[in-house]
């Protein structure tokens, strides 16, 4: 059955063949429209549709309504089968191709017959774009740059798009009484940020494992299966992601779930560390040097036989964790629970969906304690960015909400852009308004690397900045960050108590998590935020706090593990 997300999924793959094809501007916006009003609609969209009062929704006219119904009724659109079958499907794999947008795509398409990647690659090094229209010797080097971006992401995933389907595996296996003990492995239960396939592992008795494993390769998620047998069997998922299932007996799964999860790196540096104790460590057992297997329930025995603290599988990466263990010196790690308010959430005042009472009710009604709304500076238009009478407007609204609601605290912020010269957006009597200010960067992308980190730290000795937000601007998978010195900007941090943000994006996840070990060491506090610009954005805290945890983080070394109060006196210790 189609559902919400199917259906705004179609409504923008519209959009994108509408532009393809050239239809009427007038027609895409109305799409376009009828995507992000349908994301940011809390009530029952399914029931909306077939009952038609969807019509009655603002923005949604007679031909999307119809577009709509007929995607819940037969599962499809007459509309996207037609396009599908005229659009080469290779135009949709440029769009990937930062840089490439419908309008350059449809150019290379008409103008030069070119219908793949490896066709537009082939045209770049043959200099056939320098004098196409609206093209030249610049946008081709960025578009061949784009090209190995792609290419060099091609195997992977970005966390988000992998543990949703590796979930749902598991709670399908989950179901099967044969099974005693069953795990999610491998580079998601460490927490990667991007994941080239997801490792399942299964403990069963021998008489059992056929029966799991035909469970397994009939699950309608299954495209391909690429490999079959009783302990191991790998398939390909509809949505292209790599699966495989390895099945062991009950007394081996405690060392062969140590051993799919790695790291590599971590594996072998346990190996080495238990060939010093004179025993055997792999992927079977735990050694002693008679040949004899020392008994282990799980994998806390396996850490304790060596003489070491457990090890959390976030910081399997032989990243120093093996030497802390030995000294009993892990942290406790941050957990999802710490975590008592949001910060960094747009609203419909700039390029959000939803309303500032929409946003406080919905985080309250998950248990924060607190919601710092930060919309875009006036540099950013294209995100509609505030003027100084919309940031008065929306202050005197946050104001009106406070007085109304209990036990919950709205704080007033500004995602505030850094200029090329480090200066910021607004003057300092605008920014001392505000509760908290984030600074970061949305333009200019192509500095050096001692200016860009010199732009930085400059908006850092502003007094009102209380964090410097997604500190790189990386996209995951599309776009490297701008050339800046980290190790510098933490420095810098930690002499001006600035917090830097891991923006919890699945996108993003900047700052990366390799340093997030020195920020802790420099005592720099990290806020893990969402970047939110619609409700259920909030929750992608939930891959941050994943991240900070990687990076050795406590609820001691996050902003937003602070009260209300406390958050408040942080920023204002700055001024």
């Amino acid at each position: 059955m189609v559902d919400k997300k199917e259906l705004v999924r179609n409504l923008e793959e519209m959009v994108v063949m509408l532009e393809l094809k050239g239809e009427n501007p007038f027609k895409i916006r109305a799409f376009a429209n009828a995507s992000r009003i349908l994301q940011g609609l809390s009530e029952d969209v399914l029931q909306l549709i077939n009952n038609g009062q969807i019509i009655q929704i603002k923005g949604i006219g007679k031909g999307i309504a119809d577009f709509l119904a007929e995607l819940v009724k037969t599962g499809t659109s007459s509309d996207l089968v037609r396009f599908r079958a005229e659009i080469p499907s290779g135009l949709l794999e440029m769009l990937k191709i930062p840089g490439m947008g419908p309008k350059k795509v449809k150019a290379v398409w008409e103008m030069l017959g070119i219908t793949t990647v490896g066709e537009l690659e082939y045209a770049c090094k043959e200099n056939r774009l320098i004098d196409l229209e609206g093209f030249g010797q610049k946008t081709q080097d960025k578009i061949l740059t784009g090209i190995e971006l792609v290419k060099k992401y091609s195997e992977r995933h970005l966390i988000s798009e992998v543990r949703e389907s590796a979930q749902e595996l598991y709670n399908k296996l989950k179901e099967i009484p044969e099974i005693i003990r069953l795990e999610i492995a491998g580079s998601l239960r460490r927490w990667k940020e991007t994941i080239k396939d997801i490792d399942l592992l299964v403990s069963a008795h021998k008489s059992d494992r056929e029966k799991i494993m035909n469970y397994f390769i009939n699950l309608p998620e299954i495209e391909t299966i690429s490999g079959q047998g009783i302990t191991k069997s790998s398939v390909v998922l509809r949505s292209g992601i790599h699966v495989d299932l390895r099945i062991v007996s009950d007394d081996q799964y405690p060392y062969a779930l140590h051993h799919t999860t790695g790291s590599k790196e971590h594996n072998v540096a346990m190996r080495e560390h238990a060939r010093k104790l004179h025993l055997k460590m792999n992927e079977y057992g735990l050694f002693k040097e008679n040949g004899d297997n020392i008994p282990c329930r799980d994998e806390s025995e396996i850490f304790a036989h060596l003489n070491m603290q457990y090890i959390q599988p976030e910081l399997r990466e032989n990243y120093g964790e093996i030497e802390a263990a030995l000294n009993n010196e892990l942290p406790e790690l941050i957990s999802w629970s710490d975590i008592t308010g949001v910060i960094h959430v747009h609203s419909n005042y700039s390029d959000g969906v939803n309303t500032i009472t929409e946003l406080a009710e919905y985080c309250k009604k998950k248990g924060f304690h607190y919601l710092v709304i930060c919309d875009h500076s006036k540099s950013a238009a294209y995100a509609n960015g505030l003027t100084v009478d919309q940031i008065r407007q929306q202050q005197d609204e946050i104001d009106n909400i406070n007085a109304k609601m209990q036990n919950f605290h709205i704080l007033k912020g500004i995602e505030c852009d850094i200029l090329p010269d480090g200066s910021l957006d607004y003057h300092d009597n605008i920014l001392a308004s505000f509760d908290i200010v984030i600074a970061s960067i949305h333009s200019k992308f192509n500095m050096s690397e001692s200016e860009g980190t010199e732009r930085v730290i400059t908006a850092m000795k502003n007094p009102h900045v209380t964090i410097i937000g997604h500190p790189t601007g990386r996209l995951l998978q599309a776009r490297e960050g701008y050339a800046i010195n980290m190790n510098a900007v933490i420095e810098a941090a930690a002499g001006l108590k600035v917090a830097i943000e891991l923006n919890a994006n699945p996108h993003r996840l900047d700052i990366d998590w390799r340093f997030l070990k020195l920020a802790k060491e420099k005592k720099v506090m990290i806020s893990i935020n969402p970047d939110a610009h619609r409700l259920d954005g909030i929750r992608d805290i939930d891959y941050g706090v994943g991240i900070a945890r990687k990076g050795w983080l406590t609820k001691n070394d996050v902003l937003n593990c602070l009260t209300t109060k406390k958050l408040i006196q942080f920023a204002n210790n700055r001024r």
